[in-house]
């Protein structure tokens, strides 16, 4: 697949689809009768609106890219020996956050990234309840739109004192000792990937994980902040890497440059 493909990319065509999916998922979330949830085999929850959204994006990115291969949470069962060699693939989370999505605290999100090799090239974070969109690529950097306004551009900013972005439904102990490493003086607390939306746009400067992700959890979020002048490793100070034989990441530390 030629190298370039990334820049041959319509991002507007790709917000789209994120933004249709984000729909559908508001049409369970709005049910005034509710809606079952089911656990999955790793005991995390799962609803219909997360099947409906993964639908509406695999769908579309088939239409748009039938050459590029999907990895999603809700279709991760492709064999390493089939994926090993891809030079690109979609890496979805059609809804991330599920948790909160239950909680009806309204922070998840629809996750869609472009991964190159092993690395983010292209990530897009909506948030369906403030139907905003988070975005950003290699080529044109990372973007914030709200509704009914011209996206801009969104930058990190480091200062003296740091916000952390913490998350909501996983907090961990060994944060703390390794927070208090960094300039941190204030934590904010919410859901889902809006952690690195926060670190895009300078209201945070870091975020840390210790316990495991999966890719899809991080690679739209990866690319946000790598485009906004954050940087992202593992625990260990390796890079976090995509398409791996295990697609769990290990914990990791996002923080400004």
């Amino acid at each position: 697949m030629q190298s370039n493909i990334s820049e041959n990319i319509d991002m507007q065509a790709i917000l789209g689809i994120a933004v249709a999916a984000g729909e559908a998922i508001l049409t369970v979330y709005n049910r005034e009768e509710g809606f079952e949830v089911e656990t999955k085999s790793d005991a995390s929850p799962l609803t219909i609106a997360d099947k409906m959204a993964n639908d509406i994006i695999c769908v579309g990115l088939k239409k748009l890219y039938p050459a590029i291969p999907i990895i999603s949470e809700e279709g991760k069962s492709i064999p390493y020996e089939d994926r090993k060699d891809y030079d690109f693939f979609w890496c979805v989370d059609p809804l991330d956050g599920t948790k909160e999505f239950i909680k009806k605290n309204g922070e998840f999100t629809v996750n869609i990234a472009l991964i190159k090799g092993q690395t983010p090239v292209l990530g897009v974070i909506y948030i369906p309840v403030q139907n905003t969109l988070y975005y950003g690529s290699e080529t044109i950097g990372s973007w914030k739109q709200l509704p009914g306004e011209t996206p801009k551009q969104i930058k990190s900013i480091n200062t003296t004192t740091w916000t952390a972005a913490v998350s909501r439904s996983h907090a961990d102990g060994k944060e703390k000792e390794i927070l208090s490493q960094y300039p941190v003086t204030n934590f904010v607390a919410v859901g889902s990937s809006l952690k690195f939306c926060l670190l895009a746009e300078g209201k945070a400067q870091i975020y840390l994980r210790t316990g495991p992700t999966m890719e899809w959890d991080t690679a739209a979020g990866h690319a946000i902040i790598l485009f906004s002048g954050c940087n992202i490793n593992t625990l260990s100070g390796k890079p976090i890497l995509y398409n791996k034989e295990s697609l769990l990441n290990e914990g990791f530390l996002c923080k400004v440059d």
